[in-house]
């Protein structure tokens, strides 16, 4: 496809595309077509003009003009790469309706005469004295009854232009609060997306084939094994095993799946291995039920948010006694009517959600996916947060340092079978032994039986009709009672400051690997941080041996740790966290982080980690830096300062307006403009970036 540059900067150029004006379909695989390049970080497509910014990575301009030299709008793998709903369209309607919305009160306005200004006026008032009577019969003297008797009673008084500006601004206010709506379950919905590329099939022969997704077929056969997100929705036809449906459904406890039972896209199998038989393709519903959860739950909302809504309803009752005893006392309606000219709940219903939509694509710009406003307050107030030490503190490819055979086992046999047991398990410390078979040249085809993997303990198989088992100290010596190695020197020299996976066959001990998962850079100046945020208790938690954990520990300046801890055990530390009224963030990438991610106020996943993890948690990090839990705390912060700020300004300014119409300093048309007029701009102040420029990643 034909590009010109029209302008171009040092990793930033614009482009405009062979046509004025583009479909939107079109502009979206442009959009994401070009996203779908390692080299490209942002691009923006203006579908009027043909036009896109694009912003890559310096010195790999030739990567992106290799990319426009093959964008092609009828290419179906280009197309796959557009998400079923995209949010273009809504931005489109919401811009159309909210041009004519403005054009049409100019026109009228200057062009109408004052009788069809009257006539129109009234016609459209209808609805609202509608609303309001309906709030009335049902005993309920809310914002609507106000925005009513505001309306009407200005139109008794013959003021139309007062009553016409009142509904306009109210009807731009709804405009503008259904599109952050819009564009939060957008947001949201896309997050808890699946993003699932590849997937394992079953062909006739019996052979597992991975293959894309989008190819994939009503009727042909997934498999999926413990921690595998199930992509599609199906029914069982054979194996069992635990899912979690907690993201589809609120079901605290896993669901057992068998044989002739459905599964759902999105849900996240906990433990055993399904074949199931796929029912609904992608693109084929998914996102109007996840759409349709969110929009159910409170997820949106921060409790603030809701308060807020509340105190500007209990309001209602008092502007209508505050009007009858200003008219009881001055004998003057039009100073009684201020009252009704001014509310709380039209600033407050527009800047809340603005202001925490706001903060979500700020949270989003820095690569972190938040699932609703209430876990940024939560997480502007947690006290505690809480660490995974693998793959959280540490990078999230450990590596093995050294190998210790016992009781004269082989090395190379010993590694081969150990490779053999972690390859099917997505974990840094497993793609570690994994990773030094492969760097030695050792293949490890399958040897064994079934494994059974242990949460947070290790991995248990047959090999060669021997019992195989691979883990922790714990697991290994206590759990399953293989004896220590008479070589208890050689045993004991093993450095303390690395992590240690031990394998036993047949009861004795074969090989200890030891592995050195190196601290992230970044990680004791964010812990700093954290602590000067406001965060007063930074635990770590982890399976490693007390040794390790109280090196790092101390490295880090931790004010705790927890170490040899199961799951529940973590959850544990979080719920006793939470009893003593510290609200907690949870940190964590495995499987076994899972239950503490599920209790804390603020669940956090790092993107790479297990997909269980990531389907529990409240927010996602991209795992790239862990300054984004910093980039995190500052921007909900930010958002609280910014609700509690504007909560008091509505609230004091326009109890001023108020007061100065029941004085009689301002008209009541004077009040209403003042009013929505503050309410507009506070809107719009709520829609700007909530931390500076150089506070931003």
């Amino acid at each position: 496809m034909q590009c010109k540059i029209l302008h171009e900067s040092h990793g930033k150029m614009r482009i405009h595309i062979d046509r004025f004006r583009m479909t939107l379909p079109q502009a979206d695989i442009v959009e994401y077509y070009l996203k779908n390049n390692e080299a490209v970080t942002a691009v923006t497509v203006y579908e009027r003009t043909g036009d896109a910014v694009i912003t890559y990575e310096r010195g790999r301009r030739a990567e992106v003009i290799s990319a426009l030299s093959t964008l092609d709008y009828e290419d179906e793998e280009q197309k796959a790469l557009v998400p079923e709903h995209t949010g273009r369209l809504a931005n489109r309607q919401f811009e159309e309706r909210l041009t004519f919305t403005i054009l049409g009160k100019l026109f009228r306005t200057f062009f109408f005469p004052s009788a069809l200004k009257m006539v129109w006026n009234t016609v459209k008032a209808i609805p609202y004295l509608l609303r309001a009577l309906n709030e009335l019969i049902h005993g309920r003297v809310t914002v609507p009854v106000l925005d009513g008797a505001a309306i009407w009673a200005s139109i008794l008084q013959g003021d139309f232009g007062t009553a016409g500006n009142i509904m306009f601004l109210l009807h731009v206010g709804d405009l503008l609060e259904d599109w952050t709506h819009q564009q939060a379950v957008d947001s949201l919905t896309d997050a808890l997306s699946l993003h699932v590329d590849k997937v394992w099939v079953r062909s006739a022969s019996g052979e597992d084939v991975l293959v894309p997704v989008n190819t994939i077929s009503a009727g042909d056969r997934v498999v999926v094994r413990t921690s595998n997100i199930i992509p599609l929705d199906g029914i069982v036809v054979s194996g069992e095993g635990a899912v979690n449906q907690s993201s589809m459904t609120g079901e605290a406890v896993p669901v057992m799946k068998e044989e002739g039972t459905p599964v759902f896209a999105g849900t996240v199998v906990d433990e055993g291995e399904l074949v199931y038989r796929v029912t609904k393709t992608s693109g084929s519903g998914r996102y109007d039920q996840i759409a349709k959860m969110i929009e159910d739950s409170e997820k949106l909302k921060s409790q603030t948010e809701t308060a807020a809504y509340h105190l500007a309803d209990s309001f209602v009752p008092w502007a209508f006694v505050g009007m009858g005893v200003t008219y009881a006392l001055t004998g003057n309606l039009t100073r009684a009517m201020a009252f009704l000219m001014v509310d709380f709940s039209c600033a407050l219903k527009l800047s809340m959600p603005l202001t925490v939509i706001s903060a979500m694509r700020e949270a989003g710009r820095n690569n972190i996916t938040v699932k609703g406003g209430k876990y940024l307050e939560a997480a502007a107030r947690a006290e505690t947060l809480v660490l995974d030490k693998t793959g959280t503190l540490t990078h999230a490819c450990p590596k093995v340092v050294a190998l210790y055979p016992f009781n004269g086992a082989d090395e190379t046999e010993s590694l081969r079978i150990a490779a053999c047991l972690e390859e099917h398990f997505p974990h840094s410390v497993a793609n570690a032994v994994v990773a030094e078979a492969e760097a030695r040249g050792i293949d490890h085809e399958e040897m064994h039986t079934k494994v059974d993997y242990i949460v947070a303990h290790g991995i248990a198989s047959t090999v060669g009709g021997k019992r195989a088992v691979i883990g922790s100290y714990h697991f290994v010596f206590e759990d399953e009672g293989v004896p220590l190695p008479r070589a208890r020197k050689r045993f004991n020299s093993i450095p303390e400051e690395y992590s240690t996976l031990y394998l036993a066959i047949d009861g004795k001990l074969t090989l200890v690997i030891a592995i050195f998962d190196p601290l992230r850079e970044e990680a004791a100046s964010v812990i700093n941080e954290m602590h000067e945020l406001g965060v007063g208790r930074i635990c770590m938690m982890t399976g490693d041996s007390r040794t390790t954990a109280r090196a790092v520990a101390r490295m880090l300046s931790l004010d705790d740790f927890r170490a040899e801890v199961l799951p529940e055990d973590k959850a544990e530390y979080v719920r006793l966290q939470r009893a003593l009224g510290r609200g907690v963030m949870m940190v964590g990438d495995g499987i076994n982080d899972t239950p503490a991610l599920s209790e804390a106020d603020v669940g956090i996943a790092v993107s790479d980690g297990a997909a269980i993890a990531r389907e529990v948690a409240d927010v996602t990090l991209s795992g790239e830096n862990l300054y984004q839990l910093v980039m995190l705390r500052r921007i909900a912060m930010a958002m609280q300062k910014r609700i509690n700020g504007h909560y008091r300004f509505i609230m004091g300014f326009n109890s001023l307006l108020i007061l100065l119409g029941a004085l009689g300093v301002l008209t009541p048309a004077t009040a209403s403009l003042l009013h929505n007029t503050s309410t507009i701009l506070i809107g719009l102040r709520s829609l700007t970036n909530l931390l500076p420029e150089e506070e931003q990643n």
